[in-house]
């Protein structure tokens, strides 16, 4: 049986997750792993990579493992299954005071929501309940994804 995964490392794994690096879960160690999309072409391609530095090495040893042994790890969420705007979006209407909600929901509108979003919150002074809740909605995708994984966890 392996060990249980902490929530915290899959949180951790799932705000890394980029356009370039790619974070996995081996389930046998529960250990939360890093690999960049150029390992992986470099694992698939099949070349040679003794020239690269020695943590390069590693980690296209790492991705070659990940590749050969596909049920053995589980890839993280990626920031494209974690809709930030979604959560955003559901954080604005979960504000009682109307005024805070209009203010949050037109800042959300259109190109720069991200930015205005964040401004937003620091003007009205609900930047720490923000904070609680989006660390709510992470723990909440890292759960659901231990229970799709079939993982057993810890908070």
């Amino acid at each position: 049986m392996s060990p249980k995964v902490k929530l915290s490392a899959i949180i951790d794994g799932m705000e890394m997750q980029s356009e370039e690096f790619n974070s996995f879960l081996n389930k046998e160690t529960s250990e939360v792993v890093f690999v960049s999309r150029s390992a992986l072409i470099t694992a698939e391609d099949g070349d040679d990579f003794d020239h690269l530095a020695d943590w390069e090495q590693q980690e296209v040893n790492t991705a070659i493992d990940i590749l050969q042994y596909e049920d053995k790890y589980a890839s993280l969420p990626s920031q494209y299954e974690i809709d930030e705007y979604d959560m955003m979006e559901q954080f604005c209407f979960s504000q009682e005071d109307e005024s805070i909600q209009s203010a949050l929901l037109n800042a959300i509108r259109g190109r720069g929501a991200f930015s205005r979003f964040k401004d937003q919150i620091i003007t009205l002074g609900v930047s720490d309940e923000w904070f609680t809740f989006q660390e709510d909605c992470y723990k909440q995708i890292a759960i659901d994804f231990c229970e799709k994984e079939q993982i057993d966890y810890v908070e």
